[in-house]
């Protein structure tokens, strides 16, 4: 796909995207279609990998929340949204955890921010429950709760704002550095849950046995 052709493409999704960066009166207003348009077709970073996600991405606005979802098909939560459009766009296979995903990459300060670079919130009572990707000029692309669908916000909306924890920027390069192993495919949610419970039997083995072999010595 050319330069060209993705711009045109990020035109084509902006009347999609426009109804979510509706902001409390409170908050500074939105900015027009036609300065959308500039800052998305012509952001700083200027990086087909950032490209790509964002096209990605955008072509899932209104695919519906799901909890432990992987697919558009059957819905997406939010890690799993971030697992979709990175394996699909850069083919980088990425956990199904919005905490694992956080401590992939290289950190960003929020000044430093690039459009494909991933946010991460408190929305949980943890520090990297929530993640979502940076499309610049102050909005994000995420998957945010049950009865919602996927769709952009602002990152200076008070609620975002307040939570915001941390960004990082994912490539494959940093990804294959800190853990070769996600070249293979990663557990989604519900494997990431069961691998606990099942360390867990394997310990309560050794237990019986050990039991087993003192009763033999009583008698």
């Amino acid at each position: 796909m050319t330069f060209t052709c993705r711009h045109l493409l990020l035109l084509l999704l902006l009347p999609l995207v426009q109804p979510a960066f509706a902001v409390p009166k409170e908050n500074p207003p939105t900015v027009s279609q036609s300065e959308d348009a500039k800052a998305l077709a012509e952001n700083e970073s200027g990086s087909r990998f950032a490209q790509d996600i964002m096209l990605q991405a955008l072509g899932l606005i209104g695919v519906t929340y799901r909890w432990g979802g992987a697919s558009p098909e059957s819905g997406l939560d939010c890690s799993g949204f971030i697992k979709y459009v990175f394996q699909q766009s850069m083919n980088i296979a990425l956990p199904h955890n919005a905490f694992a995903i956080s401590r992939l990459g290289e950190d960003v300060e929020k000044e430093a921010l690039k459009p494909g670079d991933l946010v991460f919130f408190n929305t949980l009572g943890r520090r990297f429950s929530h993640v979502g990707i940076y499309l610049g000029d102050d909005r994000f692309i995420h998957s945010p709760s049950k009865g919602s669908k996927v769709q952009v916000v602002r990152l200076s909306d008070a609620y975002w704002a307040k939570r915001f924890t941390g960004a990082r920027r994912v490539t494959q390069e940093s990804v294959a550095e800190r853990t070769p192993q996600l070249s293979q495919p990663m557990s989604d949610v519900r494997e990431v849950k069961s691998s606990g419970k099942k360390s867990r039997k394997g310990g309560k083995a050794p237990k019986k046995q050990g039991k087993k072999k003192a009763k033999k010595k009583k008698r």
